[in-house]
């Protein structure tokens, strides 16, 4: 009986996720919405992140050093723990396991759980303001933009993105323990 509930349980939270995911969605119904969508998620690739790593020693000297080489380091090993976590828990991508939902740019891999643009997004985004918060007033509306880009897209569930971003804030956290910020 405990195991038919908890089952039914797991059902209907599925059921919520996936309205979510296709409300979401819908927005790729829209060509500039997707567009716009589509590159905020090739930026949160990689490219923003890797411009923001190299111009914090131009912009902040000696002091934007530390930083930087930690957001490298702890980039290397977000995406080694993420893509052990998607490769052993298997977890299709939201397109592929619903037919209803539309794919709003080609995905880097297979699987979705968690979302490694998120954790990137927000690990860097917490290291960054850790050193310099200016940097907030860009860094967090943009990595919520890649969060969401990652769901409207198809690509991701809610949960991916926030496991993506729960796993992110402890890897930047440890990160800054480490150094002793």
């Amino acid at each position: 009986m405990a195991t038919m509930r908890a089952t039914d349980v797991i059902r209907r939270f599925d059921a919520a996720e996936l309205s979510l995911c296709l409300l979401l969605n819908r927005g790729c119904t829209s060509r500039p919405v997707r567009e716009f969508f589509g590159v905020v998620s090739r930026l949160g690739d990689g490219v923003f992140w890797y411009t923001l790593i190299l111009a914090l020693p131009f912009l902040y000297g000696e002091a934007g050093q530390l930083p930087a080489l930690q957001m490298a380091m702890t980039g290397l090993l977000g995406v080694g723990f993420y893509k052990a976590l998607k490769h052993t828990l298997v977890r299709e991508r939201p397109f592929i396991h619903c037919d209803r939902i539309a794919l709003g740019t080609a995905p880097l891999d297979r699987y979705s759980f968690p979302s490694g643009h998120t954790l990137h997004a927000v690990s860097f985004t917490t290291i960054s303001m850790s050193y310099f918060p200016e940097l907030g007033v860009l860094l967090v509306p943009f990595a919520l933009l890649v969060a969401v880009s990652r769901v409207i897209l198809g690509l991701h569930y809610p949960t991916d993105v926030l496991a993506g971003a729960a796993l992110g804030f402890g890897l930047a956290s440890a990160s800054l323990q480490v150094v002793g910020i």
